[in-house]
């Protein structure tokens, strides 16, 4: 039996703990460079507000609504998940972190799982602040339907019972379940199915015939077949990419060298955190596609690596190779991103008689990632990156909130 918790509007939420005059406002929090809303409270959804509207449409609902408006925080919201998830692991004996908002819970051997779902509901939000709905299921598309339902219930649905299941399968729509996209929605209404309950009970034969296994396994889970086991541990990704848009359009090269920098970074403090290595490194940057009349140029460049590492040092080194001679004079850049390719565990790479399989100085990276944990992101740094500046490339953040969980200097205060 599976569990999903996931936080309600959780961006939103998260502004919300610490910023206690947003609550019971529309709010909205936007993407990058402030150009659309991808979060919104429910007072916020009320006004009709959509997923990813741009900002310059909402401007007259901040003067007429007192609409709230933020910066994405990524680094509170990445802290306040990590505080539901050490809630949920304090509970479960087994999580599966499937996104910043949503966690699997294996509930097998739970007797009272309603009980049980309603209590871990309230633990988190009084713990974390943070409002969350639980949807329970035999199998993990159950789960995550019932979470969907529980949003506009009580916030606890337990779709164990057979007779409960029916009820919810047959007035749920089809478009709206895990793993269906518009695509395959408007394929199955045309063949009838339109709720949950008709992809079930369809010809299992047709549904693999004209969409393939994943469509199927998801016709068996709605059947109460698990087919999608708990991942406990993330599988090792097969690359890391870290790319921005930048605030404003970047024609100097010294700045596009230090913006691949500062990507680069974070793109191998991710990599350590895995406990991976990279054995290429590509760099890219796009000129402004939203501005045809400007010249446009997209290069990009890739190097393979005589040894993997993770040591940020050699990293850049390649990096600033890759860089020289990459953009055009004239050009304006608006976006600029570094990947790490051929990941792999260390102990898994094979060496020859010349050479270890890996490069790099292992015990100084540890040591710059222990400073940045206990001392907040960006207190060491590489020189190249311009750490600790405030470049012109920066994205917009004209109302970013502040990271109250993570920097000493911006802690919240308490006025008595």
């Amino acid at each position: 039996m599976f569990a999903l918790v996931d936080g309600n509007n959780f961006y939103a939420s998260c502004e919300q703990v610490f910023q206690p005059a947003l609550r019971g406002k529309p709010l909205i929090v936007l993407s990058n460079n402030d150009g659309c809303a991808i979060a919104r409270s429910a007072e916020a959804k009320a006004l009709g507000i959509r997923m990813g509207q741009p900002a310059h449409e909402l401007k007259h609902l901040v003067r007429s609504h007192g609409l709230q408006v933020r910066s994405a925080n990524f680094t509170l919201y990445g802290d306040m998940s990590a505080r539901v998830v050490a809630v949920l692991r304090d509970a479960a004996p087994r999580v599966e972190v499937y996104s910043i908002d949503e966690s699997f819970l294996d509930l097998s051997g739970i007797r009272d799982r309603e009980r049980f779902a309603r209590d871990l509901r309230a633990r988190v939000h009084r713990w974390t602040g943070i409002a969350n709905c639980v949807g329970i299921g035999p199998t993990k598309t159950l789960a995550k339907l019932a979470n969907k339902l529980a949003k506009h219930g009580d916030g606890v649905l337990d779709l164990s019972d057979p007779a409960r299941r029916e009820a919810a399968l047959a007035q749920f729509p089809v478009a709206d379940l895990w793993g269906v996209g518009r695509r395959w929605a408007d394929k199955l209404g045309s063949r009838g199915i339109h709720t949950a309950a008709q992809l079930r009970d369809a010809a299992p034969d047709d549904i693999l015939a004209a969409f393939g296994v994943t469509l199927t396994r998801t016709q068996r889970e709605l059947q109460a077949h698990p087919c999608i086991a708990l991942e406990e541990v993330e599988p090792d990704r097969q690359q890391i990419m870290v790319s921005r848009s930048f605030g404003a359009r970047v024609e100097d090269h010294d700045a596009m060298a230090q913006a691949l920098a500062t990507f680069a970074t974070r793109a191998c403090e991710k990599l350590r955190k895995r406990g991976l290595v990279t054995s290429a490194i590509g760099i890219f940057a796009h000129t402004d596609p939203f501005r045809p009349e400007l010249p446009q140029h997209n290069p990009q460049r890739m190097m393979n690596l005589p040894a993997a590492t993770s040591d940020t040092r050699l990293v850049l080194t390649t990096v600033r190779a890759l860089t020289r001679g990459l953009l055009k004079p004239g050009y304006g850049y608006k976006k600029a991103g570094v990947w790490l390719m051929d990941l792999a565990r260390p102990d898994e790479l094979q060496g020859d008689l010349f050479q270890a399989p890996t490069v790099g100085n292992e015990v100084l990276m540890a040591t710059l990632d222990r400073i940045n944990r206990r001392f907040g992101a960006g207190t060491a740094g590489m020189a190249a990156s311009g750490w600790q500046a405030q470049p012109q490339w920066r994205m917009r953040q004209n109302t970013l909130s502040g990271r109250f969980t993570t920097c000493v200097r911006e802690l919240p205060r308490a006025i008595c």
